[in-house]
Parts: structure tokens; C-alpha cells; sequence
């Protein structure tokens, strides 16, 4: 089961069994054929259609399509989803990051970063020095720098916090 909704909130039940697609619990009858890599030749009740993905996200289950021209992106939630959303724990993957804290002992080589600095999840933010090797430690998530708690040269200890956001 999965739930299809549009940027206007349109929302679609949609169920695949045993080969035959559901929408709103009533048969979805459609002929399709891939004409290129994104692009597919659909008819569905005696009109024609052409539709292309023009963006994928799957991480966030967001999907845009250009069909006959016009674009639509839709959002895609899956049973998984549904069900955290009926125990009330929808937000579960979207923790707040507040801090970064050392993953190892070691010395901060250099600080990439600065208070009141946006940064985007993956972005370098510090370089820690552990056992001759170089570790590049990197945001967990985006944010803005709130304060850098350690300074280059400095010896840290595992666990101990180095940014705040």
C-alpha cells in the first residue's frame, strides 16, 4: 500500500496485488511503454499521454514528472510511513543535530568552519588527527554554526563536544 499526494494535497491509495494496480481500491487499467531513459508513452482511457521523471529523490520520496508538458511533483509514502504516522512518530528520521562531538581522542588540525556559518549536510567542518591519520569530520545534518567549543592544536577526548548548531 502506498499513499500518493500532490503539491495541491491531492491524495491516491494506491495498492499493487498480484499484478493488478489499485488506486482508491478500484482497478487502474493503463497501457505503458518506456520510449527513453525518463521518458514513457502512457494511455489511459482512450487518451494519450507523455511523461517524463524529471527529478528523483528517494531519500525523501519526492518525485517530479512532466506530463504533456505541464510538471507535477508528488510525494510518496509507503506502509512504513503510514504506520509511524498512526503511532504518532512521523518526525522519527528528522532528529534536530544540536552538537558535533568528538568521534575519537586526538588533535584538531584545522577548523573549516566559523560561528554564524551555514552548512549543509556532508560539509567539511573540522580536521581531527587520531593515530597519524587525518579524519575528516563532517556535519551530520544543516544548520547554522552556533559556537566552535575547541581550537586548532587543541587535544580532545572522545566524546567531548567540539560545535554547537
Amino acid at each position: 500500500m502506498l499513499q500518493v499526494k500532490t503539491a495541491n494535497d491531492k491524495t491516491w491509495q494506491v495498492d499493487i496485488q498480484k499484478g493488478t494496480i489499485l488506486v482508491n481500491d478500484a482497478p487502474f487499467n493503463w497501457d505503458i511503454s518506456r520510449v527513453g531513459p525518463n521518458t514513457y508513452h502512457i494511455i489511459k482511457d482512450a487518451r494519450s499521454y507523455t511523461a517524463e521523471v524529471v527529478a528523483a529523490n528517494y531519500e525523501e520520496k519526492t518525485f517530479t514528472f512532466k506530463i504533456n508538458g505541464r510538471e507535477q511533483t508528488v510525494s510518496v509514502r509507503d506502509r512504513f510511513d503510514l504506520l509511524l504516522d498512526k503511532l504518532g512518530m512521523s518526525n522519527a528520521n528528522a532528529h534536530k543535530v544540536n552538537d558535533v562531538k568528538a568521534p575519537m581522542p586526538g588533535l584538531i588540525l584545522e577548523i573549516k568552519v566559523k560561528p554564524g556559518q551555514e552548512v549543509k549536510k556532508g560539509d567539511p567542518i573540522m580536521i581531527l588527527e587520531a593515530m597519524k591519520m587525518e579524519n575528516i569530520l563532517k556535519s551530520p545534518g544543516d544548520g547554522v554554526v552556533k559556537e566552535v567549543k575547541v581550537q586548532e592544536k587543541q587535544n580532545v577526548e572522545k566524546g567531548q563536544v567540539l560545535l554547537l548548531f
